[in-house]
């Protein structure tokens, strides 16, 4: 999955993974923004094209589902800002996370097991 999300695709297909298969008022009365409804319905049919969601019928209008993983999208959007805004170095992305925050003592501990984790998976 090469494309990527706008915040209000994002936002929208964040209702479909919380909430499962969802008609259009389904939709907007979970966002957050109040959006109309031909707006949602065009946002949709826009996410359907990108690949991220398909639609089946339903009475007279249709439910809307997700077809990505929220996982996988999460990946390909981190690939996405490693790509276009760290070099495509993972390690500048981390880098910057970490001197950027600020991070409890549990998140750096969790950080640091996941770091020996890591090392301890790499054969060389």
């Amino acid at each position: 999955m090469a494309k990527t999300l706008t915040d209000r695709e994002s936002d929208i297909m964040q209702v479909l993974w919380d909430r499962g298969a969802c008609r259009v008022s389904d939709v907007r009365r979970h966002l957050k923004d109040p959006l109309a409804h031909n707006t949602v319905l065009t946002m949709l049919g826009i996410l359907e094209e990108k690949g991220f969601v398909r639609r089946e019928a339903d009475g007279r209008g249709h439910r809307y589902f997700a077809q990505v993983a929220e996982k996988a999208a999460r990946q390909s959007a981190v690939r996405h800002l490693v790509s276009k805004f760290f070099r495509g170095s993972s390690e500048l992305l981390f880098t910057h996370l970490v001197s950027e925050q600020r991070l409890s003592p549990a998140q750096v501990r969790r950080l640091r097991q996941l770091l020996r984790d890591a090392g301890e998976e790499d054969p060389s």
